[in-house]
């Protein structure tokens, strides 16, 4: 697992830890049942404050991406969780959206859109 911190990115430092490792749960990176870092050991790994840290690990679980459960630290959720399920839902819809208003904005069309969506569920 690794977080690399930016003093120049708009987003605060929790949003980037918060971010950073959402990004490695949904690529598989940090697979499901994986225990993350405890709290005061990412935030010296990273260089953070503990409550930095903490904030980033409640809005995950708050997200449904980890639990973390007293004596045993957080772990992180099976995808099939609903809540994980929402994100996924949510990025594709992201994804789609911008490849839609692309094609509009070129004045594709319809077919011609639908032509290169079947074509990419085909490879």
């Amino acid at each position: 697992m690794k977080i690399i911190i930016s003093n120049q990115s708009e987003l605060p430092i929790y949003a980037q830890i918060r971010e950073q490792l959402k990004e490695q749960i949904l690529n598989g990176q940090i697979p499901e049942g994986e225990t993350l870092p405890s709290i005061r050991q990412l935030a010296k790994e990273v260089g953070v404050s503990v409550i930095t840290t903490t904030r980033a690990y409640s809005e995950l679980e708050a997200e449904g991406f980890i639990a973390t459960m007293q004596g045993k630290g957080s772990v992180v959720l099976p995808t099939d969780n609903k809540l994980l399920r929402e994100q996924y839902l949510l990025r594709i819809e992201e994804g789609l959206s911008t490849a839609i208003g692309t094609a509009k904005t070129m004045g594709m069309s319809r077919e011609e859109l639908t032509d290169i969506f079947n074509n990419l569920l085909e490879t």
